[in-house]
């Protein structure tokens, strides 16, 4: 029989099995049900264990919150922990009916990400960020980037809510984004894939003189809650193809580091016999880190020291060298994290091809840049410091390094790819691991299934860690769950981390059957203040104020002014009014909406057949369609929530005259 070793363990045991404890003593179950249940799954005391350290009863809430990007779902998905459940989708870059974004709400907002007037409604979410207040998260903004497109969204936290998305004129692709600065001045948007500006034509023999590589400072207007696009500008790079980004802090402050690929330069064609770019970028012994001072060339952009490419201020590679903006140094080839630590003093990279932690000292890079320390100069004049003079040390962690994170005790931790595992390891004895001599060990590995890609510790990218829990965002999942056809979930799984040495078990796996989703933060979730209705009956979500057009209760009305028909409705347990609406064909119809209900969760639908809408309304929202009413005939609208025992009758009719 599995033994339980104390009172403790029958309580969690009972709990995760469905028992009740009142004073010690269970109630519908009894121990010999737990051993018999135990036994009978094949449950040792570590699963009960896990089950205890991450069983959430219901009402009770999560410690933490992840934001996870949402892969090519194109959205932002909030997952609570230690429970793993999947709390809700923030609609972003690709229509979602539930949430009404794109089909009648959504759209002048989705438009502004339009690229070359052409629609794109889908994104691939790859890096979501916190906003920060003196290097911790405060729980107010969020932002995210799409890869596919360059493009950067703003997601308000009040109500989980995007409100505004931003092309980048300059490139087609980001992945060093979105990335912020410790008071969140600036949100950081790397280009990935070089291009000629805009991404204009330039045949790929011309590469090295037409293609272009950029960093994007895209200044956040905290009051607005939007980024102020007048007063953001960019810094022309290399046309190497540029990776993961991070802001300094604490002592790194005003700096950005941003790794890179393809160094070479590399131009492939494989279908002309020559080398395949997964060759060709990978020849190099060394990739570069780029060391950029982004106090600087914010003192440079002010002064006017810019060219206007695509209508967007640029600082060109040759000023940005001249004013002292920009240095290198040789980083492990195809490198894929650079992370820096809570205090700022030291920043990690990881190259994918190479076993080793690379760890870079801020002070030791101070030094290198007024000594004037460098090794020589690229192929662009850009000066490259010693590689010798800034490293600070080399932890051999495992294969295929990508991301490390931090905890509060001293331990970073990073993802092995090849490996399938997470590495603990001392970040140097002065850092806080105890010891009074720096130290930079390999403690640690913990497998994890399969594939991990980033990670995410618990604000372990700001300047205070909580450590505690980890998260291994999987990219194979292969034998874990029930195979659902040829494509298959991947696995975030959970790792508790508050134990010392080699205590880091994995106690959860969470499936993620949506999108491909990429990198993910974790924050306290009492930092987080969300509303659970809006302030006032009649909100505007997306100006964050009242609509004075908003319909009211005793307002409601329709008028008609030549061929545009203006409805004025609202919403409340279980009927709309008006219930009948008549136009005629071809009519422009100005629909205006809102929830009156004051009550928690009392969320309305409005859903329109044929004509492409279906609104979310939450307590006291009010939202407007409008559209062209080009099909005649007998259109039953309701709520398309179920929002009450007689939600079935909460409808009306929405009728279309044709024209004779």
């Amino acid at each position: 029989m599995l033994k339980i070793p104390s009172v403790f363990w029958k309580r969690a045991a009972l709990a995760c099995l469905g028992g009740v404890v009142i004073g010690g003593q269970a109630t519908a179950q009894s121990m010999n049900d737990v051993q018999k249940i135990a036994k009978e799954r094949g449950l040792s005391t570590a699963d009960l264990l896990a089950a205890a350290k991450t069983f959430t009863p219901s009402g009770m809430k999560d410690d933490y919150i992840i934001f996870s990007s949402g892969g090519h779902a194109g959205q932002v998905f909030v997952i609570g922990v230690p429970s793993m459940r999947l709390l809700r989708s923030i609609a972003v870059f690709t229509p979602e009916p539930w949430q009404g974004w794109g089909y009648g709400v959504g759209e002048e907002i989705l438009a502004e990400g339009f690229v070359n007037g052409k629609e794109n409604l889908w994104g691939d979410t790859h890096h979501p960020a916190l906003s920060e207040t003196n290097g911790d998260y405060d729980g107010q903004w969020l932002f995210i980037n799409d890869k596919i497109n360059a493009r950067v969204a703003v997601i308000d936290l009040r109500d989980f809510e995007t409100k505004q998305i931003l092309k980048n004129p300059l490139t087609v692709s980001d992945h060093g984004g979105t990335f912020v600065t410790p008071n969140t001045e600036y949100v950081i948007e790397g280009a990935q894939y070089s291009v000629p500006w805009g991404a204009d034509y330039a045949p790929i023999s011309e590469y090295k003189e037409k293609y272009k590589g950029s960093i994007t400072l895209w200044k956040f207007d905290r009051k607005k809650g939007r980024i102020d696009e007048s007063k953001s500008f960019a810094i022309e790079l290399p046309p190497y193809w540029h990776d993961i980004a991070d802001a300094g802090k604490g002592i790194s402050d005003g700096y950005i580091f941003l790794n890179s690929i393809n160094t070479e330069m590399a131009t492939g064609g494989i279908e002309n016999n020559n080398p395949p770019f997964e060759a060709g970028v990978s020849r190099n012994a060394t990739d570069y880190l780029h060391i950029i001072d982004w106090k600087k060339a914010e003192k440079v952009y002010k002064a006017g020291k810019v060219d206007q490419i695509k209508g967007f201020p640029v600082i060109s590679l040759e000023t940005a060298i001249a004013e002292g903006l920009l240095h290198v140094t040789p980083e492990p080839r195809s490198p894929h994290g650079v992370d820096v630590a809570p205090k700022g003093d030291f920043i990690v990279v990881s190259g994918k091809l190479d076993p080793h932690a690379t760890v870079y000292s801020f002070e030791k890079i101070m030094k290198a840049i007024e000594s004037k320390n460098f090794s020589g100069k690229d192929e662009f004049n850009v000066p490259i410091l010693d590689f010798d003079s800034v490293l600070e040390a080399q932890v051999e962690v495992g294969l295929g390094p990508l991301h490390t994170q931090f905890g509060p005790d001293g331990y970073a931790y990073t993802s092995l790819f090849l490996d399938s595992a997470v590495a603990r390891w001392t970040l140097g004895g002065s850092y806080g691991a105890g010891t009074p001599e720096p130290d930079w060990t390999l403690v640690h590995k913990t497998p994890v299934h399969y594939n991990v890609g980033h990670i995410g510790v618990a604000e372990g990218d700001t300047v205070s860690p909580d450590g505690k829990y980890l998260v291994s965002f999987n990219k194979w999942s292969v034998d874990r769950f029930f195979p659902t056809g040829p494509l298959l979930p991947q696995n975030f799984q959970l790792l508790d981390i508050s134990g010392q040495g080699t205590e880091m078990p994995v106690i959860y796996d969470m499936p993620i059957g949506i999108g491909e989703p990429h990198y993910a933060q974790m924050i306290k979730a009492d930092k987080l203040d969300p509303w659970t209705v809006y302030p006032e009956i009649g909100w505007d979500p997306l100006h964050q104020r009242l609509d004075p057009m908003a319909p009211r209760p005793k307002s409601e009305r329709i008028e008609r002014s030549g061929d545009t028909v203006e409805v004025f409705m609202t919403a409340v347990r279980s009927h709309f009014k008006p219930e009948h609406v008549v136009v005629k064909q071809g009519d422009r119809v100005v629909w205006r909406i809102t929830n009156v209900e004051r009550a928690v969760d009392a969320t309305h639908g409005f859903a329109i057949p044929q004509y492409n809408i279906n609104l979310s309304l939450e307590p006291g929202e009010t939202a407007k369609v409008e559209f062209i009413a080009d099909t005649p005939g007998s259109f039953p609208f309701y709520c398309s929530e179920f929002c009450s025992a007689l939600h079935l009758e909460m409808i009306g009719y929405f009728l279309v005259e044709p024209n004779e």
